[in-house]
């Protein structure tokens, strides 16, 4: 049930987001007087809908985005002779500029909104700090960096050399540790099958040197060990607090989904493998993959500022998502409408240069096989996503 819970609040959330992004573009297009028939959740058959003034509002049967039908969004529209003043094309291109960007807009304020309501209420986690005191012993060498122990592995180094937890490493290979960025520190300076002389703290028996031989993990030194977390907990921010964190959360999820895009076509090959969530890109979902992490949130052990946490970092990312993506310069995206209306201005002003008229609006006809191969390929890149999210679903850290 708490699964079934989380998905229907991520469609809640999705559906809540696209109406604010096609909000934006109604309200814009409103006040300038340009004429909106239609506000619509969804596609497909009509659920329901009614009508104030000019404009039907309503609801369709699939709940996978939503529209707002500006009469003359293009001039390759038929526009009665009666609304052709008010056509969108027929606005300056200023208006028109704001009009398109008002949907990324309300979607990054939305995301800034959220973030700064979750540091005043449910607070910041403060992941406290890293020590050199053993939490956990490993009990073998995993595989691969998943650190899963299958059967048949052999037993760490931390653990076959007797290592326990609540041992407080002081010294690694002649080096002295102060805390775990001291001791990782010291692993990664090593080199796998060295034997390394290790002086512990342990209570009841003081100092004790072990002499572990370091495995290799990935190419890596492993020792396996798990350090003690001190100081963890929940902070809650005021106003200048949570607009820092909103501002940072922000950045930080636009700088985290460019690297993920980035990688994107080097993480392919791997969607349909257990590698698939190893690397950026392969951690790139569908809205299916968004709802059944939702599902996952809401079902997995912890507490529910955790809960409500991760699912308020799942709606802002959704919503970064989709206002990154709108910026992208490619019909028929926002941003390649913003663009249509860019390069209007740029040749406008090339042509004023060398005294020429201004010649108007661009023929959208000849980019339109341009718009075509980019529909294609989000199109195919969405279905194979959705895809590799039903057969090889990524998992929500916990």
């Amino acid at each position: 049930m708490a699964y079934f819970l989380g998905a229907v609040a991520f469609v809640v959330a999705l559906l809540v987001t696209v109406m604010l992004h096609e909000g934006g573009h109604l309200l814009t297009a409103k006040r300038f007087g340009m004429k909106a028939t239609q506000y619509f959740v969804g596609f497909g058959p009509t659920l329901w809908s009614w009508r104030r003034g000019e404009t039907e509002y309503g609801v369709k049967a699939v709940p996978l985005g939503g529209f707002v039908r500006i009469v003359g969004y293009t001039p390759l529209e038929d526009v009665p002779p009666e609304d052709r003043d008010r056509a969108f094309f027929r606005q300056p291109p200023g208006r028109r500029a704001v009009v398109i960007g008002a949907g990324v807009v309300v979607n990054f304020v939305f995301a800034f909104v959220l973030l700064m309501v979750m540091a005043m209420t449910v607070g910041v986690r403060d992941p406290g700090t890293a020590t050199a005191t053993a939490d956990a012993i490993s009990t073998c060498v995993p595989a691969d960096l998943s650190g899963k122990c299958g059967p048949g592995r052999p037993p760490s180094p931390a653990l076959a050399a007797g290592m326990r937890a609540g041992d407080r490493v002081v010294r690694f290979g002649g080096r002295p540790v102060a805390d775990w960025t001291d001791l990782r520190a010291a692993i990664g300076a090593a080199r796998p099958g060295q034997t390394v002389p290790v002086v512990v703290q342990r209570q009841g028996a003081g100092t004790l040197t072990l002499r572990p031989r370091l495995a290799a993990v990935a190419g890596a030194p492993f020792l396996g060990m798990s350090a003690r977390v001190v100081g963890a907990g929940w902070d809650r921010r005021g106003p200048i607090g949570a607009i820092e964190f909103a501002a940072d959360g922000v950045g930080g999820t636009v700088r985290a989904m460019g690297t993920a895009l980035a990688d994107l076509p080097n993480a392919l090959p791997r969607l349909f493998s257990p590698e698939r969530a190893r690397t950026p890109g392969g951690q790139v979902g569908s809205v299916v993959g968004a709802t059944q992490a939702s599902g996952q949130i809401f079902s997995a052990h912890g507490s529910w500022r955790e809960k409500i946490a991760l699912y308020l970092s799942l709606v802002v990312s959704v919503n970064v998502f989709l206002g990154a993506l709108n910026v992208v310069p490619l019909l028929p995206l926002d941003g390649g409408h913003l663009a249509v209306v860019g390069y209007e201005r740029i040749r406008a002003a090339v042509n004023r240069a060398r005294g020429r008229p201004d010649s108007g609006t661009v023929d959208l006809r000849r980019v339109m096989p341009l718009t075509y191969l980019a529909v294609i390929v989000l199109v195919g890149l969405g279905v194979l996503l959705i895809i590799a999210d039903l057969v090889n679903p990524l998992t929500v850290p916990g």
